[in-house]
Parts: structure tokens; C-alpha cells; sequence
């Protein structure tokens, strides 16, 4: 990676101009699905920034706790104002952005450079790995006098999806090192420690809070904040302080040692990649992955483990965990993860399906989907193929047959394979199973009941797997290769001679629908294509004329009458165009494997992947987002971090790297 592709530093060109700084986000995660978020100016924009959601039910159960730190620093006689704020009116109050010469990351850590006359402040936040725990260390850097620093905390409770408008009957009250706020009786309390100075309590609402990006999002976009405490420091130059937002009663007050463990962490990150591979590929990007990877403890696994499928606002999910797996733990030398990954979704594997999602509320999952299995096979073809780990393999394949068993006799929401042709059908009326899966009240936006290609594509894959692995075990892989083999001659039927590459979908209530999309891609992607050399190339030609843009692939060409370039509005707006022609960050990496199978060139096919590269710059600081525009200038929309996006543009690199 070059150095002008890794250079995660803005100077004043951005961080004094608050329409770059505030569209530009940050974030730190603790590898339980708690995190901490912002901008780079300091402005709230999202109902889902905030320097400690915590997860009060790992990996789920994110609750805003501590919302931000408004500074104040009295230098030299003068005193100087770093927060931002927008308020109801649009206003913004104060500016503190414009004393903001330097924001970068360290690692993954962001870190804020003041200036005020000759003295320099620097701010860090970064979070402790596995608690739920904040540190924020301010250090004056350089400087001829004292300064002197005030902080206003400001607080909350509440669901990281909603806004809080009325207010809360908070009650906060000192303790060793800090103060305990309790939201109200029964409430998680969490709390507020500094080893360095003390906390005066306080109890002012702070009233209309302004949220840009909600407004765009057609949400409610004001919120209300209580300062409960302010701490005041003097620091001299070189001196540090810390102050820690916590749900632990006893964090490490220590803000150095902290640092220390945080930084230490991110190197051990690093060395695994370059252990696994002999080499480091993409370092901000292995950093980026971890930031998904979390913990899913089970009764019968404690250190069970999952993969967040994008911040802020998305959980765990099957189908996001399944893809992603290769590129955040394979290719980043963390097959251990992969493998507690794979044993965990093992135990959720129910009439021979994965689940979907898990609730934020609750633990009952959800099985709407037909793909999220499929890619299961995949994971762990890829996971084999990495390790050499028959062990595991013995042990999921048990539940692998049984995945099997099921989709060929039918399993919920009619997936079956049609005994005539071999392929497998998915779909009833009301339901959304594959990744295209927006829904607007009853409206199932994309529906693509029926025998979808990519599905197809999987489950013929799944099946040349599994025949591999009965063969490795020394068991009977002559029904899986028979299946396999009719799949096969069953697949003849998506090819579309007239227009020269596959239906999207066949069988459905309204026939065969020929829209060009890019799902037909698995179909050459995948390490087991049921498409010939010449055909493998024409699918690969038609996504790249129609589909391909600097940033992934548009979900419809451009050529279709329901095509819809901006994502943009209110949620049922946004969901109508969700997959209508809005372009998914991920599908560059069965593109790029596609073409380098095709063209066998990987310089070309890597020359793919460049611009993703330069967007880590543009929208979450340090990683991909979900999903652009579909129309020009391609604008960044939907979480600014996206796991499956991080993943494909990982392991796509990976691939062309060791092609070379």
C-alpha cells in the first residue's frame, strides 16, 4: 500500500471547513459490539454518535451512555472554546473546530491537535478490548505556559436507535475517583473516573441538539443531553490527563497503561497478518477489520464469536458474517477467530438454515434468508483451504449433511431443490431471503421468488464443497457429486442467449426476469463456477459495461426502467432504491475474483480495488462504507463502516497480491 494510500492526516483544509470535518466520522470499538463514534469537527450528526455506546448484552443490547466532552482551555490569559455544536436553530455553538490544525489516526486510534497561540493540545479516544470502557487523554504537547482544560460531560440512556427529547431522572453522586449516574432505578449505572483530577457533579439539560444526517434520513433530529459532571485540570507542558467513561464500576484508571495495552493490541494485529502471510496487506484495513470482529458467548462456549455487519446501526448477521469471514480473519493471519466463528453459527443452525439476524432485543434469531447457509460453506471451504484444519471440518460436518438434507427434501419459506432441473427454489409471498432484501411494511421490495442466480451459484458450490470434504473424511461423497452434477446441467437454464449473460432469476410467478444484475457474478467468482471459459467472460463483460463503478457495483444497470441513481430521503424512500441501482461497496471483491479469473491479469484486476483505497479518507475515517450513489459524484450513503465492505476489498487485494 502506498504511503499516500495509508496517510489517514487531515490538516486545516479540512478540519477548519466544518462541511468536511463533520462528514468525515470516526470510530473505536471493544470487541463486544460497544463502540465510540464522531467527527472529526466535533458536531453530532447521527442519533448514533457518542463516546460510550455501550453493549449491556454482548454483542447487542448498545445503550448511549456517554454522549460527548465539551472543552474549554484557558491559555496565556485567553480562553478558547474546542467544542461544536449545532442546535435546533442551525446555529453552530461553539466553533471549536476552527483551533483544529491536525486530525489523524494512530492505528485505529483518533487523535485531534489543537492549537492555541504557541501551545499544541492533542485529544485521543480509544477503548479497552472486551469492556466497556472509554479513555479520552488530553496532552499539551508543546507549549511556554500552564493551560488550563474544563470539560462538560455530557450523558444519556437510551437505545442507540431512538433520540431522547424528554428528560431523564438522572441520578448522579460521587464515588471513589469519579461519579456513578444511574438514568433511573433498575438502570445499568455507568460512570465517569479521572485519576488525574476531580469531578464536580452537575445536573444542567442541554436542549436541541441538532442532527444533520437524521434530518437528511428523514428521522427525528433533535435530541436532549444532561451534563452531569465538569472536570478541571491544569496541565503543564508534556502533562497528560484521562478521563474514563465506563459501565465497569473498576476500569484501569491508569490512562497510560491503557494506551499502552491499545497500542500494543493494534501491533499484535499486525504481527498475525505478517506471520500468517509473510507480509502485511492493507495494515489501516486489518485494523479496520477487527473493529467487526466480536464476542458471542454461548452457554456451552464462553468464547464464542461473531461479526458485526456495519456501524452504527446494524447487528450480527448471518449472511454479513458468512462473507465477511474470509477477509477480516483469513486474510489478517486470525484463523483462531475463524474458526470459534464457524463453531459458534454451528449452534444456531435449525431446520438446516443459519440465522439472519439476531434482534437487538432479545436472543430469539431470525431465519428469513436462503443465502446466509449457503455462504456457510463457503466460510469454511475457505477456512480448510487456509488451515489444513480437518478437525473442524469432522465436526461440522455432521451439521453440514444435515444443512443439506434439509434444502433437498424443503425447509421454511418453501427453499427446496426442484427434483427436475436440480436448482434450488426460495421464496413465498411477504418475505425477503436473499441479500437483496428490502422491505416496506408488507412491500418485499425486491422480491426474486424463485430460483435466483447467486443462489444457485452458491448451492452448487456448497455441493462441490461438501464432496471435498466427504472425500477428505473418507466418507461417501457420491450423493453430494451427483447432486452436484445435476445442479450442474440444471444451471444451463439462467443462460440468456439473447442478451449474452444470465437471468437473475427463473421460475418466478412472472417468468424468467432478465434484469442485469450483479449477482450472476458468484457464478464465476466462486471457486466452483457452473459456467463455462466462454461464458465465465461474457458475465464478466456485461457487469463491467453496466454495473461497475469507482467505488463497487450498481444493484441494477443503469438501463433499467426502475433504476434509481441517488439514495436518498426519508426510510421508505431509501428502502424503494435500497437495490435498485444503489452501489454495494462488497461486490467488488467477487468482481475483482471474477475478472482475474477470466483475464488472469492481477494488476488490472487490482486497479479495481485503487479507488476504494482513497475512499478511506472520505466518509468513516479508516474504512469502507456500505453502500454510494449509483449516479455521479457517487456519494458515500449508509453505515460509514461496513464489514463485508472492509472484507471483500481485503481479501480481493490478497488474491491479486498473491496471484502476482
Amino acid at each position: 500500500m502506498s504511503k499516500s494510500l495509508a496517510s489517514l492526516d487531515f490538516g486545516r483544509k479540512v478540519c477548519s471547513d466544518p462541511a468536511l470535518s463533520e462528514s468525515r466520522e470516526w470510530l473505536v470499538t471493544n470487541g463486544i459490539g460497544g463502540y465510540a463514534s464522531g467527527t472529526i469537527a466535533g458536531i453530532l450528526t447521527r442519533r448514533y454518535h457518542g463516546l460510550l455506546v455501550a453493549a449491556l448484552k454482548p454483542p447487542l443490547g448498545r445503550t448511549l451512555l456517554v454522549t460527548k466532552f465539551d472543552e474549554t482551555a484557558d491559555y496565556d490569559g485567553y480562553q478558547y472554546d474546542l467544542a461544536a455544536n449545532r442546535w435546533a436553530s442551525g446555529t453552530i455553538d461553539p466553533m471549536g473546530y476552527v483551533y483544529l490544525e491536525r486530525f489523524y489516526l494512530d492505528g485505529a486510534i483518533p487523535v485531534w491537535n489543537y492549537t492555541l497561540a504557541d501551545a499544541l493540545l492533542e485529544k485521543q479516544i480509544w477503548m479497552e478490548n472486551g469492556v466497556n470502557t472509554t479513555y479520552v487523554r488530553y496532552t499539551l504537547r508543546r507549549g511556554t505556559k500552564p493551560l488550563t482544560l474544563s470539560l462538560r460531560a455530557l450523558v444519556n440512556y437510551r437505545d442507540y436507535h431512538s433520540t431522547t427529547r424528554d428528560d431523564l431522572p438522572m441520578q448522579v453522586s460521587p464515588v471513589e475517583h469519579g461519579l456513578r449516574i444511574e438514568a433511573y432505578p433498575g438502570a445499568t449505572p455507568f460512570y465517569l473516573f479521572s485519576e488525574d483530577v476531580g469531578a464536580i457533579p452537575q445536573h444542567d439539560w442541554y436542549r436541541s441538539y441538532r442532527l444533520a444526517v437524521e434530518a437528511m434520513r428523514g428521522l427525528d433530529d433533535t435530541e436532549n443531553h444532561l451534563c452531569a459532571a465538569s472536570f478541571t485540570a491544569t496541565l503543564q507542558p508534556g502533562q497528560s490527563l484521562t478521563i474514563i467513561a465506563s459501565a465497569e464500576s473498576t476500569p484501569d484508571l491508569n490512562g497510560e497503561a491503557a494506551h499502552t495495552r491499545r497500542r500494543d493490541y493494534e501491533q499484535g494485529l499486525l504481527l498475525k497478518s505478517r506471520e500468517s502471510n509473510g507480509m502485511i496487506v492493507l495494515p489501516q484495513l486489518i485494523l479496520a477489520a477487527d473493529q467487526f470482529i466480536v464476542r458471542r458467548a454461548l452457554p456451552t462456549d464462553p468464547d464464542g464469536q461473531s461479526i458485526i455487519a456495519g456501524y452504527h446501526w446494524f447487528g450480527d448477521w448471518g449472511r454479513d458474517t458468512m462473507i465477511s469471514l474470509p477477509g477480516l480473519t483469513l486474510t489478517t493471519g486470525r484463523t483462531d477467530v475463524a474458526r470459534r466463528i464457524l463453531r459458534t453459527f454451528s449452534h444456531f443452525v435449525d431446520q438446516g438454515m443459519l440465522p439472519n439476524r439476531f434482534p437487538d432485543a432479545g436472543e430469539i434469531p431470525e431465519y428469513n434468508t436462503v443465502d446466509a447457509t449457503l455462504w456457510y460453506f463457503e466460510a469454511i471451504r475457505a477456512y480448510y483451504a487456509k488451515t489444513g484444519d480437518l478437525d473442524l471440518v469432522r465436526e461440522l460436518f455432521p451439521v453440514l449433511a444435515g444443512i443439506i438434507d434439509w434444502h433437498v427434501r424443503g425447509t421454511r419459506y418453501q427453499i427446496h431443490v426442484d427434483p427436475a432441473d436440480g436448482l434450488l427454489f426460495a421464496g413465498e409471498p411477504g418475505v425477503q431471503l436473499t441479500w437483496m432484501d428490502a422491505k416496506i411494511g408488507d412491500w418485499v421490495v425486491t422480491p426474486r421468488i424463485g430460483k435466483p442466480v447467486e443462489i444457485n451459484a452458491l448451492w452448487y458450490n456448497a455441493l462441490r464443497a461438501m464432496a471435498d470434504f466427504a472425500a477428505a473424511l473418507g466418507e461417501e461423497a457420491t450423493p453430494y457429486t451427483a447432486q452436484a452434477d445435476k445442479t450442474l446441467s440444471g444451471f444451463d437454464r439462467f443462460w440468456c442467449a439473447d442478451l449474452d449473460y444470465c437471468y437473475d432469476v427463473l421460475d418466478t410467478p412472472n417468468g424468467n426476469d432478465s434484469s442485469l444484475r450483479p449477482n450472476q457474478l458468484l457464478a464465476v467468482s466462486l471457486p466452483h463456477s457452473p459456467l463455462s471459459a466462454e461464458r465465465q467472460r461474457a458475465v464478466v463483460e456485461a457487469c463491467a459495461r453496466r454495473l461497475i463503478t469507482s467505488h463497487g457495483l450498481r444493484s441494477l444497470t443503469f438501463e433499467h426502467p426502475d433504476y434509481v441513481g441517488r439514495y436518498e430521503g426519508g426510510p421508505a424512500q431509501r428502502d424503494s432504491v435500497y437495490h435498485q441501482g444503489t452501489v454495494w461497496a462488497w461486490l467488488i471483491g467477487p468482481f475483482v475474483s471474477a475478472h482475474l479469473r477470466v483475464y488472469k491479469d492481477p494488476a488490472v484486476a487490482q486497479s479495481f480495488l485503487l479507488p476504494l483505497l482513497h475512499h478511506l479518507r472520505d466518509h468513516g475515517v479508516g474504512s469502507i462504507s456500505e453502500i454510494f450513489d449509483g449516479n455521479f459524484p457517487f456519494i458515500a450513503r449508509g453505515c460509514c463502516a461496513q464489514a463485508w465492505s472492509v472484507a471483500e476489498v481485503l481479501r480481493a487485494w490478497y488474491e491479486t497480491v498473491t496471484a502476482e
